[in-house]
């Protein structure tokens, strides 16, 4: 037996006053409605209503059964109905993982304006320097960077790219004087920013070739803004991703030293499990960054190639 369906039965057959005009409703045989509710009364051993030729009449505990039942039904219906619209109205919560820097420079001055756009939605932002895995950790959306389209399953959006920078603050320069070209780095303090998603080298390529400079082990952190604070200090010369470095660029903390030179491009990707039936929250908060993340990356760019920042 169906217990859904007897329900279904049993909650039409009072409201309509008889098995015929349930049927009817429900697009069942009268046969087939009679034998539902009777099977019904069987498993629960308990008669729900009285029949006579002329009138139904429920019992005591059919009238606590009828409550019930239209409880768990109308539940049903609204569960239902929800999930049949979450691909239709943002709501709920928005899991999203994304490395530390993309997610405190990019994505968290974001979220308010998505909020604002979708009240419905709470976003839960979860950062970490490595990338898990979707579908076993329960996020929704994970912001990530890679030279190329990430190996997965995962549906992949380009959302812009990004390049780091060679910067160094203006005091330890006045020090230890400018580097004109990768070879000079070789009589600087380099620092070593420890990244998964970037290699330890110092790649540069121009019309002469590719020349790799490797940071030394006077410094080292796995945290861009961390570095971007000890190269402020005067410590060394820095790579840092061109969104981590804009801020001290504005300030005037930091400088770009060989402004000729772009390492480390990588594209930003939103890797999500799904476009069948995606959850409407999941699609808007992808969408919105699809639109904001290229203007504040095209405004950060414009910084570091203003040559106003550079030393």
């Amino acid at each position: 037996m169906d217990i859904y369906q007897a329900m279904r039965v049993f909650v039409r057959v009072v409201e309509t006053g008889s098995f015929t005009a349930a049927a009817q409703a429900l697009g069942y045989s009268t046969a087939q409605t009679s034998r539902l509710l009777s099977e019904l009364e069987a498993s629960l051993q308990a008669r729900l209503l009285q029949r006579s030729t002329r009138r139904l009449a429920l019992t005591e505990v059919g009238m606590r059964y009828l409550e019930r039942c239209r409880m768990i039904l109308g539940e049903i219906e609204d569960a239902n109905a929800e999930a049949a619209g979450a691909h239709l109205i943002p709501r709920g919560h928005l899991r999203v993982q994304s490395t530390t820097g993309l997610g405190i420079q990019l994505l968290a001055p974001l979220v308010a304006r998505y909020a604002e756009l979708y009240p419905q939605v709470n976003v839960d932002l979860t950062l970490s320097q490595r990338q898990p895995d979707l579908l076993e950790e329960g996020h929704d959306v994970v912001i990530t960077l890679s030279g190329s389209l990430p190996d997965s399953e995962m549906i992949g959006q380009p959302l812009g790219s990004i390049f780091s920078v060679i910067s160094a603050a203006p005091s330890y320069l006045k020090s230890q004087g400018i580097p004109q070209t990768p070879s000079d780095l070789n009589d600087h303090r380099c620092l070593h920013l420890v990244d998964p998603l970037f290699t330890d080298s110092w790649t540069f390529h121009d019309e002469h070739g590719e020349q790799s400079i490797r940071p030394g082990n006077v410094f080292q952190v796995n945290v861009a803004e961390a570095m971007a604070q000890a190269a402020e200090a005067g410590l060394g010369v820095c790579l840092l991703p061109d969104y981590v470095a804009v801020g001290s660029y504005r300030s005037g903390a930091l400088v770009r030293v060989l402004p000729q030179y772009r390492l480390h491009e990588k594209s930003i990707y939103a890797l999500y499990p799904s476009r069948r039936f995606l959850d409407a929250k999941v699609k808007t908060w992808v969408e919105f960054l699809k639109l904001e993340i290229p203007k504040v990356l095209e405004g950060h760019q414009a910084i570091v190639d203003d040559p106003a920042h550079w030393a």
